[in-house]
């Protein structure tokens, strides 16, 4: 699975996890993506068994939708956010050389 998808996929089941009323618009808002985008990602979520979306009434007038992560999607975050942090912990090992390699420059007073 693309990198990429992987962290798009951490995030929106973190925000869903925590906060399963929120609507499509208040995750976009919260990670800063369009609202197609969190469409498209909730969407590829629910057809892959991850997120079940469950109907209830919102107010008087309008029904709302609830995110709720099936069995199959506690597995797969499982995973996800393994990968997701297994990618972000080499990003960090790398940047952490880079920054050492900087403060060498800067000590030595040479490129």
């Amino acid at each position: 699975m693309n990198s990429d998808i992987v962290d798009e996929y951490y995030k929106v089941l973190r925000i869903v996890e925590k906060n399963p009323d929120y609507t499509q618009r208040k995750i976009a808002n919260e990670l800063g993506y369009s609202l197609g985008k969190v469409n498209y990602l909730i969407a590829a979520l629910a057809a892959k068994g991850i997120l079940k979306l469950q109907r209830f009434l919102k107010s008087k007038n309008k029904l709302g939708y609830r995110y709720v992560l099936t069995s199959r999607g506690i597995k797969e975050k499982y995973k996800i956010t393994k990968a997701f942090l297994q990618r972000k912990m080499k990003e960090y090992e790398v940047l952490s050389r880079e920054i050492e390699e900087a403060r060498d420059v800067l000590r030595n007073g040479s490129l």
